[in-house]
């Protein structure tokens, strides 16, 4: 398994609760693809949401975005952390 951190534009307004149900979407979803997400942030007034997950590839989170209903702009490896 290898890390991403993903990144959904054109968010703006995005509420707390909103941020949730998306979040709760991949997680109903995300063994499917053997994803795990592990923790979502949002900025409202940027529109800019960014996931990070445990997954098997970036093609899977895209995957498990796109079924959701709120495919990822970007999906980047991070390889490294401290």
């Amino acid at each position: 398994m290898a890390r991403f951190m993903d990144v959904h534009r054109g968010m703006n307004g995005i509420s707390a609760e909103q941020l949730s149900q998306a979040h709760q979407a991949d997680l109903a979803i995300q063994s499917e693809e053997g994803v795990v997400f592990e923790h979502a942030w949002a900025d409202p007034d940027e529109g800019v949401v960014y996931c990070l997950s445990d997954a098997p590839s970036a093609e899977a989170v895209m995957r498990i975005h796109q079924r959701a209903g709120h495919p990822a702009d970007e999906i980047h490896a991070v390889p490294l952390e401290v």
